[in-house]
């Protein structure tokens, strides 16, 4: 599985000086590379580290016995505390033992949280992408297609409620008749300047 946030922009308003927009609405998805489908996504005014941990609990949830590997970048809610309590209550790894955060134990610091989340012997696991390879990660490649086919300089929705509704329909719509595994073609040929 993979996933990640994305903003968009909601009315913009053209004017000689440029775009300027009212609103955002973030997106938080997952995208199953076996199938493509978008799976739990969170259609909302916020991201914060409680918003993530509920989006990858929901995830969960969908195969609450089966392995998830979830490729992230490296924001700081994708290393998060509550990230991390999620991770240790589906391992059954108790409370007492995850410390304090900033001060002792697992929570100590982002970096031991990211080693406790990128533990391969956890069923539920996290692979963070080097910086500037958002590219590896698929679900950035999904938000490039939402982003040409419903989110563009054309698109305008009346209201929050209505570019929500149409994100939610759009997603319905990929999932039902647009979904399918991305075929990744790079031949190894290094690339001449």
């Amino acid at each position: 599985m993979l996933k990640n946030e994305f903003f968009t922009p909601l009315n913009p308003k053209t004017s000689l000086k440029g775009v300027h927009y009212d609103v955002t609405v973030g997106i938080i998805a997952s995208r199953n590379v076996a199938t493509g489908e978008i799976v739990a996504p969170m259609v909302q005014p916020t991201r914060t580290e409680e918003d993530f941990a509920q989006h990858i609990s929901d995830v969960i949830n969908t195969n609450p016995f089966g392995r998830h590997i979830f490729i992230s970048d490296n924001l700081n809610t994708h290393k998060s505390e509550s990230l991390v309590r999620l991770v240790a209550k589906t391992e059954g790894i108790p409370e007492s033992e995850l410390g304090v955060k900033e001060r002792k134990g697992i929570l100590k610091s982002q970096a031991s949280r990211e080693k406790f989340l990128s533990d391969p012997a956890h069923r539920v696991r996290f692979v963070y992408t080097p910086k500037h390879c958002s590219w590896l990660n698929q679900i950035e490649c999904w938000f490039g297609i939402i982003t040409r086919r419903l989110l563009n300089r054309r698109a305008s929705f009346s209201s929050v409620a209505d570019l929500e509704q149409r994100i939610r329909a759009f997603i319905d719509h990929y999932n039902q008749y647009l979904k399918k595994p991305f075929q990744w073609n790079y031949k190894g040929k290094l690339l001449k300047v």
